[in-house]
């Protein structure tokens, strides 16, 4: 049986953030960068929860980079908005 403690309960949220992230990203022509970003830099983080306690140490770096990305993403989403501004 599966042990679902509250920990691997946030790892379930953040991996439908991550793959809810993926689908908004192929269902939308001109996608929202914070929308996208952001759910996966949250996605990244709740898992990262789930990990630090239930450690796989490459999931953990896969999500060290996964939120790396994700905060360059917004980064770069910011720096278009006060450049058209």
């Amino acid at each position: 049986m599966i042990d679902l403690d509250i920990y691997t309960l946030i790892g379930f949220i953040g991996m439908a953030c991550i793959i809810g992230a993926y689908f908004y990203l192929t269902w939308k022509d001109d996608p929202n960068p914070f929308i996208l970003h952001g759910t996966n830099l949250a996605g990244a983080a709740l898992l990262t929860v789930s990990l630090v306690v239930h450690t796989n140490w490459p999931s953990l770096v896969l999500e060290g980079f996964w939120a790396a990305i994700a905060i360059w993403g917004l980064w770069k989403a910011l720096r278009s908005r006060k450049a058209a501004r």
